[in-house]
Order: C-alpha cells, then sequence, then structure tokens
C-alpha cells in the first residue's frame, strides 16, 4: 500500500510541475503562481522518529543542487547527490529542513548568497525522487566532493569513514 500511495504522489508530482510549466507560460503573473503552488506539501517521511515535510519548492531546490553538483555524473551520482540533502536532515549538526540544509553557508559550492543558478533537467527530477524514495547509494553519507577539483583543505584531510566513490565524486560521513 506504501508503495502505491508513493507512486501515485510522484505522478501527481510530475503532473503538477507539467501543469505549472504550462500555467507560467500562459500566465502574466507567473512567477508568484508557480511560488503558491509550489509550497503544497507533495511527501512526508520519517527521519529519525520525525516527519520530514517535502514540498514542490524543496523538490525544485533539490533538483537544482543536483543539477549544479552532478549533471556530468552517472545516475547513480545524482541519486547520490540527492541522498546528501536527505541523509543531512537526520543529524543535529545540519538544519532540519531541505532548503536550510541546501542553504547553509558552505555547504554547497553551487549556493552563491543562498541562491542557486541551475535549471534542471528530468533526470535531476528523476535523481530527487529516487532518493526520496529511499534509495541511497551513499549509505547514508553527509558529505561529498569531488577530489580533482576540490579546493577545501578540510574536506580533503578530515578523517573519512563509509567512503563510497561514484563518479568523480567522493561520499562519506566523518568519524
Amino acid at each position: 500500500m506504501k508503495k502505491i500511495t508513493f507512486f501515485i504522489t510522484i505522478l501527481l508530482t510530475l503532473l503538477f510541475l507539467c501543469a505549472n510549466k504550462v500555467n507560467a507560460m500562459d500566465s502574466n503573473n507567473s512567477d508568484s503562481t508557480l511560488f503558491n503552488q509550489q509550497d503544497q506539501v507533495v511527501q512526508v517521511f520519517n527521519c529519525s522518529d520525525q516527519k520530514v515535510y517535502i514540498t514542490q519548492k524543496d523538490i525544485h531546490l533539490m533538483a537544482q543542487v543536483v543539477y549544479a553538483e552532478s549533471n556530468c555524473e552517472p545516475f547513480e551520482g545524482k541519486v547520490a547527490v540527492a541522498s546528501v540533502i536527505l541523509n543531512r536532515l537526520k543529524y543535529p549538526e545540519f538544519p532540519k529542513t531541505v532548503e536550510g540544509v541546501v542553504k547553509q553557508r558552505g555547504a554547497f559550492s553551487c549556493v552563491i548568497n543562498g541562491n542557486i543558478n541551475a535549471a534542471p533537467n528530468e533526470d535531476c527530477y528523476k535523481a530527487v525522487f529516487q532518493a526520496l524514495k529511499g534509495e541511497d547509494p551513499t549509505e547514508k553519507a553527509v558529505f561529498f566532493y569531488n577530489p580533482k577539483i576540490a579546493t577545501s583543505q578540510w574536506m580533503k584531510n578530515i578523517n573519512k569513514k563509509n567512503v563510497k566513490t561514484i563518479g568523480n565524486h567522493v561520499f562519506f560521513v566523518v568519524n
């Protein structure tokens, strides 16, 4: 029953996203219409015995991060980036909302002054939905970086555990 409910939620979400794009193109006041509709809750899941509510706006924000951080990575890497966002919700060191996690200072290189300049594609949304469904190729990682281009000494030198490499990224938790 849970799987059927989840798939219905995904289908409705996708239909909702498509309808929003059509409405946005047809409406003179598309920004306010799209914003109001994105506030609707579309997903709830438990995280450390507390419910986490995911809105359309959260899904779009996650898809933007997935695109900006992993567009050239394999699909598994995209799911992994979305999973990191969700995994951070479980740790007390991180904010308790998707927006809070994504916009936390220094958390993601693609976020500049609280903004992300990325237009996610269909694969990015699919990756987010896979992560929301519970798929986590990182085995609960809360950090990732590309060792070939990383400039953060902290990322390079911190004592890591549960290390997993997917594409060009290394996913891990801190000891």
